[in-house]
């Protein structure tokens, strides 16, 4: 399903995880930029595969990057374990090479974009999962080729 396009080129699904959704971002090393797609559905962090696949089948992506939420001093939280679980799952049913990226502040700083966008009504929990997972891709792009 994944595509060999040459580093530098290549496409990118993040994912925002959570327990209840996971946030899904579309990026293209070539811009280092992302755009929000929207959510999945998660019971207790166990998605929509099918609608994983969507995504991952519309966009081809060349790997995966999936958030890790740590504490602020930077230790792991059973959210972290259960985001890298979810990257481990991830690359075991479609094969497609999983990066972490710190997702520490994207939260924030995705709800206050959106604010400053669209206002309150922009502030959804749809717009905040897709917009964090815009933010996780785009940091991951600045840590490699910043």
């Amino acid at each position: 399903m994944a595509k060999n396009n040459p580093i530098g080129q290549r496409t990118v699904i993040g994912f925002d995880f959570g327990k209840k959704y996971i946030g899904v971002a579309v990026g293209q090393e070539i811009t280092g930029s992302a755009s929000p797609l929207g959510s999945v559905k998660a019971n207790d962090g166990i998605p929509n595969w099918d609608n994983i696949n969507q995504y991952l089948k519309e966009w081809q992506p060349d790997y995966i990057v999936v958030g890790l939420p740590l504490n602020m001093d930077g230790t792991e939280q059973q959210l972290t374990l259960d985001a890298k679980k979810f990257g481990r799952r991830m690359f075991g049913k479609f094969g497609i090479t999983v990066e972490y990226q710190d997702e520490r502040l994207t939260t924030a700083d995705a709800k206050e974009q959106l604010f400053a966008r669209g206002g309150y009504k922009n502030l959804k929990k749809d717009n905040i999962d897709a917009e964090s997972a815009k933010l996780i891709i785009e940091s991951y792009f600045e840590s490699m080729y910043g």
